[in-house]
């Protein structure tokens, strides 16, 4: 076993006098610590619990090895099905119900498409005519002229 040593260091101030003199007194040791020597008894029931402790843990992972193994089978058995469904041609209503989103995806594009035309060809003309023509007449001093409107294009 170890042998541990302690050593110890006392300092001890004192003033005497009114001026402050110190007296310094400096105590230094050192003591030796043994640990007691297991006995044989005791090694064999450190050994014992110890090894009581390591069956529990690989008891509990060999449990958890289990339920994962069983996890993954479940798994493996939802992808074979899964390829079984792929390869049949799998679920046709599934197949109608997607098509259709699609579609009305795609009809909504369109509408948002045309608005988006109308609005750039409407914006065109406003930067061709910044600044409204205005005609003075005789009756009317000021009077606004609208520019002709253009044919809307069909998609």
């Amino acid at each position: 076993m170890e042998k541990k040593v302690i050593t110890k260091t006392v300092t001890e101030t004192q003033r005497e006098e009114p001026r402050g003199k110190k007296i310094v007194r400096k105590i230094s040791g050192s003591t030796k610590v043994k640990e007691k020597k297991m006995t044989a008894r005791e090694r064999e029931e450190l050994l014992v619990e110890n090894f009581v402790g390591l069956q529990h843990a690989m008891t509990n992972m060999s449990i958890k090895f289990g339920a994962l193994s069983d996890n993954i089978s479940r798994l493996l058995e939802i992808f074979e099905e899964s390829a079984r469904n792929f390869m049949q041609g799998g679920d046709k209503s599934d197949n109608k119900d997607m098509l259709n989103k699609i579609n009305s995806l795609l009809d909504q594009n369109k509408t948002i498409a045309k608005g988006l035309v109308l609005m750039e060809e409407n914006l065109r003309r406003r930067a061709e005519n910044p600044v409204p023509h205005f005609q003075e007449t005789e009756t009317q001093p000021q009077k606004m002229v609208s520019p002709t409107p253009k044919p809307l294009p069909r998609i």
